[in-house]
């Protein structure tokens, strides 16, 4: 197969619970649906850690957070890190970046050849936990339950404005690649949608009605992690009520809903420029979302719906079907170096490539995370997900075993359930052997030190941002006098004009 094209479309803190494309009864999402109905949906795929930067550098380097130190939303990502848009580069494909990623640190490109927008979170290291200090909050963190209680629409808001940008910027450049004929090219529009705070534009949160919209399932959550979840985004104190949480319910799936519509724009553009049958596409997210369930809001969480994320692939090589077996986002590295026709690595990979369950095939696969940032209890928290069973274990918490065949909501744990007790044993046993939980937190309190460090330093004085600065040069666009108008004209339009013949 000839290098095709890769575009990959990232949501952000989007559940695929509540998509339409998995089966949810209500939520309108008509172009995930499609491109579903044409290609492979990932039923068991999960983030490698359910927090924004974190998941985002994990996916970019194929490697779990714990190895390249990207530990939480203020961790710098490491320029020497390999990234799989550095190895799609090496081999011949235009890399390019429109949307989130979250970079932290001065390296705001890690691989992309270029990047079409700044991002729409700091690449500072302002919002730095401190796994000394557990009780104090993130100066500036905003995550509390205003965004639950403040849910409605809005003609606009930063993240609207966000999205409507990034998506322009990508089809534009969808078009432009089509003009000069660049390819293989390798795109990600990573969008913020539908992630808090729950705001949607009125047309989209007119698709719904209060009447029906469903209510979480599981009560409130009482292990440990879920109950510092709790505290951590303030919910205990100041808990949404049923009206609250049905209308942030409602914001979200309209939200959902706008984040499909985008995906519909980009599909489009990649048809209307010819450049669809030819490029495969890749909808997913960096996390889930928990939306009320247990009581509990946003991601920070190894349960179900925060740390499960959407994966649909259609395109060349991808045959129609459902995938069942667990995939993680550290897997589109080796997938994607795998279309591209493989290459010299320059460090192991935690992933494996996803080709032959694109072709239809299934695996005895994992997906395995870590979570080392804000509301764990200064330690790190791992998970595995293998076949039916999903184990959770920290070093200061009761384990978790749940059977996810048996018991999808989550409902049991079977860590302490005589007959799950070899299961249980064997999964503790790899979890010792996999992680050196110590070490791990040893390394995470001095990467946080030194990161307050350099922050107190850049704070004062003059400032000196990392922010991205996309580049314009406004004397090469559209039509100035140093070109031909016809010339212009020309290059700029697709598909091109094509002259009558005159011997005709």
């Amino acid at each position: 197969m000839t290098q095709p094209n890769i575009v990959l479309i990232m949501a952000d803190q989007l559940a695929p619970q509540f998509t339409g494309a998995y089966g949810h009864a209500i939520v309108k999402t008509p172009n995930m649906d499609a491109l579903a109905k044409r290609g492979m949906r990932f039923d068991a795929a999960y983030c490698n850690s359910p927090l924004c930067a974190p998941s985002r550098a994990s996916f970019m380097a194929g490697q779990q957070v714990s190895k390249i130190g990207a530990y939480d939303n203020a961790a710098e990502f490491g320029a020497s890190v390999p990234t799989w848009a550095h190895y799609l580069r090496a081999k011949g494909y235009m890399t390019c970046l429109s949307g989130k990623m979250h970079f932290v640190g001065p390296d705001q490109l890690h691989g992309f050849e270029e990047r079409l927008t700044t991002d729409i979170y700091p690449s500072d290291h302002a919002w730095t936990p401190d796994w000394e200090n557990p009780g104090q909050r993130i100066d500036k963190w905003y995550h509390n339950m205003d965004s639950v209680k403040e849910a409605g629409p809005a003609a606009t808001t930063f993240q609207i404005e966000y999205d409507e940008e990034t998506t322009f910027m990508a089809r534009r450049r969808i078009m432009e690649y089509a003009m000069k004929k660049t390819s293989p090219f390798a795109m990600v529009v990573s969008l913020i949608h539908p992630h808090d705070p729950y705001v949607p534009r009125p047309e989209f949160w007119n698709l719904y009605n209060d009447d029906e919209i469903d209510m979480p399932v599981v009560g409130n959550a009482s292990d440990p992690h879920s109950e510092r979840l709790k505290v951590g985004i303030e919910a205990d104190v100041d808990a949404a009520n049923e009206d609250e949480v049905r209308a942030a319910r409602l914001a979200y799936y309209a939200n959902t809903s706008y984040f499909d519509a985008k995906v519909g724009e980009v599909v489009k553009a990649l048809e209307e420029s010819g450049q669809l049958d030819n490029t495969i596409v890749i909808v997913t997210s960096d996390h889930g979302d928990l939306l009320g369930e247990r009581g509990l809001w946003y991601k920070m969480s190894f349960l179900e719906h925060s740390a499960r994320v959407p994966m649909i692939m259609a395109g060349p090589g991808v045959v129609q079907g459902t995938c069942n077996s667990p995939v993680s986002l550290v897997d589109i590295a080796a997938t994607f170096i795998d279309i591209a026709g493989g290459a010299e690595l320059g460090a192991p990979l935690d992933g494996r490539s996803l080709l032959p369950l694109m072709a239809g095939g299934e695996d005895d696969g994992e997906a395995v995370g870590e979570y080392c940032a804000e509301c764990a209890p200064s330690w790190p928290i791992f998970m595995i997900r293998r076949g039916q069973f999903k184990y959770i274990a920290c070093e200061v918490d009761p384990p978790q075993l749940f059977d996810l065949k048996a018991d999808p909501g989550e409902l049991v744990n079977l860590a302490d359930d005589a007959d799950h007790a070899d299961v249980a044993r064997a999964f503790a046993e790899e979890v010792a052997q996999r992680w050196d939980a110590q070490a791990i937190r040893t390394d995470v309190i001095a990467n946080q030190k030194r990161r307050r460090a350099v922050h107190a330093g850049m704070e004062a004085g003059a400032m000196t941002s990392w922010d991205y600065q996309p580049p314009r040069d406004a004397s090469q666009e559209f039509v100035r006098n140093h070109q031909d108008w016809t010339v212009a004209a020309e290059t700029t339009r697709f598909p091109p004009y094509k002259r009558p013949d005159p011997r005709r």
